[in-house]
């Protein structure tokens, strides 16, 4: 890779040992500046990496004080001769480290004004003062470094993409409102007045009509754009790496998929992805896990106590499993003797927030178990306990005694909390999986039947008999990718015939009306020859944030929104003037922002 140009022959991370001697130019930010004796040093910085640039006084007072008038993030060009380091002062740390650069002329290209934080110490200062100077954010190389690994990676899921005989092809951003779940970022039409485009939330449907097209094998990079309450893992604009295949069962979009990831991941890592991902059933994921989603990369199973805890003198286990309740648990290991009292008390309120109605627990010793739990697990069902549950002396077990979904639930987040609080949860460790065979539907909060993942989900074919009599009862032909306990990808084999279509449609409670004016382009383009197809959209944002080990997506995209779906940079959303609503055919119903109504 060549940076030469017309201001430099090199970047501030290239200059070797073997370039000592040579004449060169750089430019960059100047990052620190030291004064020793009156030799001053100064750290230049671009995205390539740091050079230090030595200012002797013995090379001319006019030179040496423009080396003193210098501010960091002034941006400079700086011509000079690549000399070796003393001994002793040789920086192992930086590639560059050998050698220095003896200042001959410097070039001041413009002056920064006193930055509201150190550049290298970006990471330390709040999220909205680095967000309203991400320019300043990106600057620092800690930050720049995950931008840099989010392109390795794009750019090697691209070239294996293309290896794999996919065409990358764009859909459309201004489309058609249609009912997905989230809600829409609508986008009125100035030509057709009172009517709106709708940004995308996936581009689903086109790439289902590429297959009807032909295309066989479609990816791409693509915007989404969703209307809904953020949390650490989600924006309102976000980058899919969305594809499609044509003449595909499961087993073909999962094999090829999870070669091309861990291709690209372990790639972009430098390290191994051993494949095929393991595949866990959602029941056992949520029986074992209490999450569709499963951190694999430590144990602590759910455990299932029912049967044992419905023989215990414990009236409150008795009765959640006399009404047709679990009783579930967990064994936490070493954690008997590595948490306070007062620790354990504060996973019941954790709990609690978790949906469950309350936390019980002990604590095994050598001779048995202590605890408010203990005395209901006399010998030798404090045994059968015990080995249950796999527990050794100094465990602690937790249980949550609810309706089967709501005590998986609960202890899914115990689960987690505990592995963070007992530090179980190894750095540098990828554990991908599959989780298949997920329901088609479920009831929401108002207990309507609603699709699990969206409306064009192919049912089971063994289910498609029960589709009308039992819907919550019929299965998924749907696959998650999971990675460290996040979902990185979602997809599913598609509805390919007209008529199940409709009859999914009609158990959403979408009427044949509602469905033509909706959906008709999709119904017609079904009716003309559609293959059997399937795919998958991979969330980037959420496959850089886990592969860098990183709490929240905001860290790698370059201008992402708060959790009130602002831009401290731009300061977006923002008002619009009168005239621009009037050309749209749109009224103001309350004050302009900023004015008091």
């Amino acid at each position: 890779m060549s940076t030469r140009t017309g201001l430099r022959t090199h970047s501030c991370g290239e200059l070797r040992a073997s370039d000592v001697g040579s004449e060169v130019k750089l430019c960059g930010w100047v990052h620190r500046l030291r004064d020793h004796k009156g030799v001053l040093f100064a750290d230049l910085r671009d995205r390539h990496g740091f050079t230090q640039v030595v200012f002797r006084p013995e090379d001319g007072g006019d030179l040496h004080q423009v080396g003193e008038s210098l501010r960091p993030e002034d941006v400079v060009q700086i011509r000079g001769e690549v000399e070796k380091r003393p001994d002793g002062k040789i920086n192992p740390k930086l590639p560059t480290g050998e050698v220095e650069l003896r200042a001959k002329q410097v070039v001041i290209l413009n002056r920064s004004e006193t930055p509201p934080f150190e550049v290298r110490d970006s990471l330390s200062v709040s999220q909205e003062l680095r967000l309203k100077h991400r320019y300043l954010d990106i600057r620092n190389p800690a930050v720049m470094e995950k931008f840099e690994f989010r392109h390795r990676l794009a750019h090697d899921l691209r070239q294996r993409l293309h290896g794999e005989g996919f065409l990358e092809i764009e859909t459309p951003f201004l489309t058609k409102s249609t009912p997905e779940g989230a809600r829409d970022y609508l986008v009125p039409s100035r030509v057709a007045p009172g009517s709106f485009y709708a940004l995308p939330q996936s581009p689903q449907l086109f790439k289902q009509i590429l297959m009807v097209s032909g295309v066989d094998r479609y990816f791409q990079f693509v915007r989404c754009f969703r209307d809904e309450d953020l949390r650490a893992d989600r924006q309102p604009e976000f980058t899919q790496v969305d594809l499609e295949m044509s003449f595909v069962e499961e087993d073909d979009v999962i094999g090829l998929v999870e070669v091309v990831v861990a291709g690209a991941v372990g790639s972009a890592l430098g390290i191994e992805i051993p494949t095929p991902f393991p595949r866990i059933l959602y029941s056992r994921a949520m029986e074992k896990y209490g999450s569709d989603c499963p951190d694999l990369r430590f144990g602590m199973e759910i455990c299932d106590i029912t049967d044992l805890a419905a023989e215990s003198p414990f009236q409150v286990f008795r009765n959640v499993a006399e009404s047709g309740g679990k009783i579930k648990g967990i064994s936490a290991p070493g954690a008997a003797g590595s948490l306070s009292r007062k620790e354990i008390d504060s996973l019941i309120p954790f709990a609690t927030e978790a949906g469950a109605k309350g936390l019980a627990w002990a604590k095994v010793e050598k001779d048995g178990l202590t605890g408010p739990v203990a005395k209901h697990f006399p010998a030798e069902a404090g045994q059968a306990l015990r080995e249950r549950m796999g527990a050794e002396p100094g465990d602690l077990l937790l249980f949550v005694a609810d309706e089967e979904t709501v005590a998986a639930q609960a202890l899914g987040a115990l689960r987690v909390e505990m592995a963070k609080r007992l530090d179980m949860i190894p750095k540098k460790t990828f554990r991908f999986a599959w989780v298949t065979e997920f329901p088609l539907f479920e009831k929401d909060s108002e207990g309507r039947i609603s699709a699990r993942h969206h409306p064009f989900t192919a049912p089971a074919v063994e289910d498609l008999a029960i589709l009308e009599e039992r819907p919550l009862d019929v299965r998924a032909r749907a696959y998650d990718l999971v990675l460290n306990g996040a979902e990185v990808g979602g997809g599913s084999i598609r509805i390919h015939a007209r008529d199940v279509q409709k009859r999914v449609f009609a158990t959403l409670g979408i009427d044949e009306a509602m469905a033509q004016e909706k959906f008709g382009f999709l119904l017609d383009a079904l009716s003309y020859g559609a293959p059997p197809h399937g795919g998958i959209a991979l969330g980037f944002d959420r496959l850089v944030t886990q592969c860098l080990e990183l709490a929240s997506i905001r860290e790698v995209i370059a201008f992402p929104k708060t959790t009130a779906a602002t831009c401290p940079l731009t300061g977006a959303p923002a008002g619009v003037e009168d005239v621009q609503l009037e050309e749209l055919g749109l009224a103001r119903t309350g004050p302009a922002p900023g004015q008091r109504g």
